[in-house]
């Protein structure tokens, strides 16, 4: 006799997130203890060594509430039971950078990172689901963030794809049911309950309302609707990479001839290239911003330069737009700082 349906969903869907691995890689599940995690480690801890891979994990203690150290123990303890190893809890000091969501993330991936790498891992998987996506989705289009941010979630992210999430395409209510079956008791989370976090709000109150008033599927629809829209998105990026190298001007930084004969889509994203390339970070690099950049080639009025996160400097001159300050003399250095610009913060 076979294993559940859930159970045998989430083995199906981790056997095709490694199925490019090679015997003797090292596979580490991201696990908080969380159902969505915890199922994905037990599934995890099952398909890797039939694959003839190993398979650890780490947990991340962020310190935000009172016993997570002791959690985080507790975590480590019943993944070393279910035959993961390595396991580690490593803990975390959460800054405050972004708010309170996007500073226990960045802390947190530091964290994989330095462990991915230490151990040598092939991947790391992460127990985001169809749900976790369509409430992505949302924030994006609350906040007015474009294309990039309603693509939602990569399925594959970071270098060589390191980040994988098996479970973009499974439902929340699977990962309880699994856990179920497992005989495994998942902790829950305060913080997802917890209406200070727009997550939080979007999850308990705007999915529940969007259900009673379009009726059920709502998450599958957003989450098919991110990936449209990341593979539309994927193919203009692969686009701007070649029309950045085609649009360079021969006395440094971008013809602007070139960037105006561009689709609006493709312009802002060698813009936005060129920006990051200048080290502009891409987390506060802005809509508004790119847009102010996108104005010097399509509503150019002789307009001062531009500062970005960075800081960058752009200014257009003599038919190109040169990023970095380090392009600019002296006189022109005085007039930026003269005219400088601010913009606001609106992520892309």
């Amino acid at each position: 006799m076979g294993p559940v349906p859930a159970v045998a969903a989430i083995r199906l869907a981790v056997r095709h997130a490694l199925k490019d691995h090679q015997p003797g890689d090292l596979v580490l599940v991201a696990c908080s203890g969380g159902a969505d995690s915890l199922a994905l480690a037990c599934a995890a801890a099952f398909v890797a060594p039939r694959l003839g891979l190993r398979c650890g994990a780490v947990t991340v203690d962020h310190g935000l509430q009172e016993g997570s150290g002791r959690r985080a123990d507790e975590v480590v303890r019943l993944l070393r039971q279910r035959g993961l190893d390595p396991v580690e809890s490593v803990a975390v000091v959460v800054g405050r950078e972004g708010g309170p969501e996007a500073a226990a993330r960045s802390a947190r991936y530091e964290a994989l990172d330095h462990f991915a790498e230490r151990l040598g891992a092939r991947s790391v998987l992460l127990g985001h689901t169809r749900d976790d996506q369509a409430e992505t989705v949302l924030l994006g289009l609350a906040r007015g963030s474009g294309a990039r941010s309603l693509a939602g979630m990569p399925a594959r992210f970071g270098p060589g794809d390191r980040y994988r999430r098996p479970l973009l395409d499974t439902a929340r209510s699977v990962t309880d049911d699994a856990c179920l079956a497992e005989g495994v008791v998942p902790w829950r989370d305060p913080h997802n309950a917890d209406p200070t976090y727009t997550r939080s709000r979007i999850r308990h109150r705007l999915l529940p309302a969007i259900h009673d008033t379009l009726g059920p599927g709502m998450p599958e629809a957003l989450a098919r609707t991110a990936r449209m829209l990341r593979e539309d998105t994927e193919a203009l990026d692969h686009w701007a990479v070649r029309a950045l190298e085609e649009c360079r001007h021969a006395q440094g930084g971008l013809d602007t001839v070139r960037l105006g004969a561009l689709p609006t889509a493709v312009r802002r994203r060698v813009i936005r290239l060129a920006a990051l390339g200048c080290g502009a970070p891409a987390g506060t690099l802005a809509a508004v911003h790119i847009e102010a950049v996108d104005a010097l080639i399509t509503n150019w009025r002789g307009q001062g330069p531009l500062h970005l996160p960075g800081p960058v400097v752009v200014h257009r001159a003599d038919g190109r737009l040169a990023f970095g300050e380090r392009t600019l003399d002296g006189s022109e250095q005085a007039a930026a700082r003269g005219g400088k610009q601010q913009c606001a913060a609106t992520p892309v």
